[in-house]
């Protein structure tokens, strides 16, 4: 399998696990767009709650973290499972956070 495929089988993989743990959280798999969702959806009296938990993109071959609303650290499951941490980018930070993470990992 190439790695592209096998990036977007931890993805997969991962989200329906994570989906799994709470019966008001559902995975959105779009392999076509490459984007990546876990959509919580519940009531709380006549209050609605409805969020992205996660979203996950591929760009040009990297996991894209666009967001993560939970206490899990998105990137270190990712590289539990086998991505490269070169291969994922932290999205929800700005570009010169990014720049500055990206020197301290060398």
């Amino acid at each position: 399998m190439d790695r592209l495929n096998e990036c977007r089988q931890i993805i997969t993989s991962y989200l329906e696990e994570f989906a799994k743990k709470d019966r008001n959280s559902k995975p959105v798999l779009d392999r076509d767009r490459d984007r990546y969702l876990v959509l919580h959806n519940e009531w709380h009296d006549e209050d609605r709650i409805y969020s992205c938990a996660i979203q996950l993109d591929i760009i040009e071959n990297k996991i894209w973290i666009q967001i993560n609303n939970t206490e899990v650290y998105l990137d270190r499951e990712l590289i539990d499972r086998g991505v490269d941490p070169q291969d994922i980018i932290l999205g929800f930070r700005s570009p010169n956070i990014r720049k500055l993470l990206a020197a301290n990992l060398h």
